[in-house]
């Protein structure tokens, strides 16, 4: 029997970029629109996503990264693909976008990091949200730190510029890309296009085989 499978949406981008605020009006925009919505975050809410969260300012480089793939292939296995099959669109507040910015920003080689994720659930719409690197500043500035990174002065910068290169990565392996500026946009506006880039879903008896991630040499 074949059975409508669900969208994979994924929203990443630089601290203070307003990822949250986004995820919460892009799933309320989708269900207005009648969609089945699943709205869920990585480091996710299992033990192993709890620990992540719990232990991210004191477990650095290789040693966190391992740690955030761990949480991520067991929340594709517990969540992400269930709630795919059972035909709802999943929105996640941050993904594998995320490792290839700040696992970098942490020492760690884009090699270790395709290596590492190779076999994860490639999204059907990567959406990474960008900003000035002078307003997210000041955005962190208004907010206060929450995480080691915010103490560099320079991390804005070049988590754009990282995030740039993440979606480049991204859409060698076929995945859609939307790269959306939100420094003049509402939440509201950029819920809203973000909606209407979202494939619509398929018909499908199984879960299709994810894309490789292209390694470097």
């Amino acid at each position: 029997m074949t059975s409508a499978r669900g969208r994979f949406v994924t929203l990443d981008g630089p601290s203070g970029v307003g990822k949250t605020t986004t995820v919460h009006a892009l799933t309320t925009e989708l269900a207005r629109r009648g969609w089945a919505v699943h709205q869920t975050v990585e480091p996710s809410t299992s033990a192993v996503g709890v620990f992540t969260r719990e232990h991210f300012s004191h477990i650095h480089g290789r040693a966190l990264a391992c740690l955030v793939a761990a949480d991520r292939y067991e929340h594709i296995e517990h969540e992400i693909e269930p709630r795919l099959c059972a035909g709802d669109t999943v929105v996640c507040d941050r993904y594998l976008a995320s490792t290839l910015v700040m696992q970098q920003l942490d020492g760690v080689t884009m090699k270790f990091l395709l290596d590492l994720n190779a076999h994860v659930l490639l999204p059907d719409l990567a959406v990474i949200l960008t900003a000035s690197p002078g307003l997210i500043a000041e955005r962190i500035a208004v907010r206060g730190p929450r995480n080691r990174f915010h103490l560099d002065p320079t991390a804005p910068g070049r988590e754009v510029d990282l995030y740039d290169e993440a979606a480049q990565t991204l859409m060698t392996a076929n995945v859609k890309v939307l790269i959306v500026h939100t420094d003049d946009s509402t939440t509201t506006e950029v819920a809203t296009s973000i909606a209407d880039a979202i494939p619509h879903p398929s018909v499908s008896s199984a879960a299709p085989t994810p894309p490789t991630i292209p390694q470097e040499p």
